[in-house]
């Protein structure tokens, strides 16, 4: 009996103990969890009836003009925009300012074989080992084609085929790398359709990367970096740490089950974290973001996320690269413009100029009833700045 006793007796205190690590420890797992929202709580800034703002770059009575990448030269002030006539393929438009987005050239000849394309059209500046400065534009779906200028977009080849492959939003971000001059980095997805000659849509989405090492003309074979039928990761949009070291990638989660997501590499694209899910905040399709001066970043992406008041319409994020390491909110979310339609907007190009001026740049249904069209919106973070502490005084 006394034997019993001490066994019931050591199994209660050994039960007692580890009840008593887990009220200890669990409040610390609790602080540390990342804890995702469906929404947000940071300042929403709104741009949209700030017309002096707003600069047309293209329209056209009862035609669809969308997805639009922009490029902005070493210049500071000539910067290229393209585009598709239609949803998301179509003959492709290019445009060229030549005062850093304040006015706009007529639609620009451009090569027979563009009015082939059959997507969204991406445009880059590329540098190679040499220095050799090229412009690359991509088309998408199979097989991925591109065209290159070598006198800044004033004359352009054909397209023509880079490889035996294609994808959705081929080349959507691109990157040097670290690992030499002309060395480059892209990405993009396909979910079976695009990837191969013949393919078929499945619920597989992939996230694929290509480098070249040849200042962009040529590009390796894509090889997958995630798969998952649960979550449809796609759009990827890369930027660099400040500090130079690390990449992170932000992702679409086109099954509208859970928020974006974030995955990062520290060597240069060779590896990759797995992915998990950003704030609310940061909830959106196709991010752009570029560094002002001062160090933070601005995104600009559709807003997707699940609980917003400017869902679908386009919006921006400021914050800083820690606040995606550390999945914090970040500091504004900004409207950009109000977009007229349930959810087709913002393919976005986003420039900073010397002085800290953004220039971003999409498409939307800007007016009600109407085909969309190609929209810049310029502010600075100064001046969201101002307006947030005006806001914050009014409560």
């Amino acid at each position: 009996m006394k034997i019993k006793r001490l066994m019931s007796f050591l199994r209660g205190l050994v039960f007692g103990l580890v009840l008593l690590s887990y009220i200890m420890v669990a409040p610390a797992m609790a602080e540390t969890a990342p804890k995702v929202s469906r929404g947000y709580s940071i300042p929403l800034l709104d741009l949209s009836d700030h017309l002096y703002r707003q600069t047309l770059v293209d329209y056209e009575a009862g035609q669809y003009l969308g997805h639009p990448t922009t490029v902005l030269l070493e210049d500071n002030k000539t910067m290229i925009c393209v585009y598709p006539k239609g949803h998301g393929r179509g003959a492709i438009v290019m445009k060229r300012s030549s005062d850093a987005g304040l006015s706009w050239s007529e639609r620009l000849p451009v090569p027979d074989n563009w009015s082939t394309s059959k997507e969204v059209p991406t445009i880059h500046r590329v540098i190679d080992a040499q220095g050799k400065k090229r412009l690359i534009m991509f088309s998408g779906l199979y097989p991925t084609r591109m065209a290159v200028s070598e006198d800044d977009g004033i004359t352009w080849s054909p397209l023509k085929k880079v490889g035996d492959w294609g994808g959705i939003v081929v080349m959507g971000c691109l990157t040097d790398l670290k690992t030499g001059k002309g060395h480059y980095i892209a990405m993009f997805h396909d979910d079976g359709r695009f990837f191969k000659a013949g393919g078929k849509k499945t619920q597989l989405f992939t996230l694929y990367q290509t480098f070249s090492m040849d200042g962009g003309l040529t590009w390796s074979y894509p090889e997958a970096v995630y798969k998952s039928d649960q979550v449809h990761l796609c759009e990827p949009g890369i930027i660099r740490s400040p500090d130079g070291k690390q990449l992170a990638v932000l992702l679409r989660e086109n099954a509208r089950r859970k928020n974006s997501h974030v995955i990062f590499s520290n060597d240069e694209g060779k590896s990759w974290t797995q992915p998990h899910e950003l704030p609310g905040s940061l909830t959106g399709d196709r991010h752009t973001g570029k560094y002002a001066p001062d160090g933070r970043l601005f995104i600009s992406f559709r807003d997707t996320t699940h609980e917003s008041p400017t869902k679908g319409d386009w919006v921006g994020w400021v914050g800083t690269y820690d606040d995606i390491v550390q999945g914090r909110e970040g500091q504004y979310r900004v409207r950009l413009l109000d977009n007229k339609h349930g959810w087709d907007s913002t393919y976005p190009g986003v420039e900073v100029l010397p002085n800290g001026t953004f220039v971003t740049t999409t498409y939307g249904h800007w007016t009600a009833g109407e085909k969309p069209y190609i929209m810049s919106v310029r502010f600075t973070l100064d001046e969201l700045d101002r307006i947030a502490r005006k806001q914050s005084e009014k409560k």
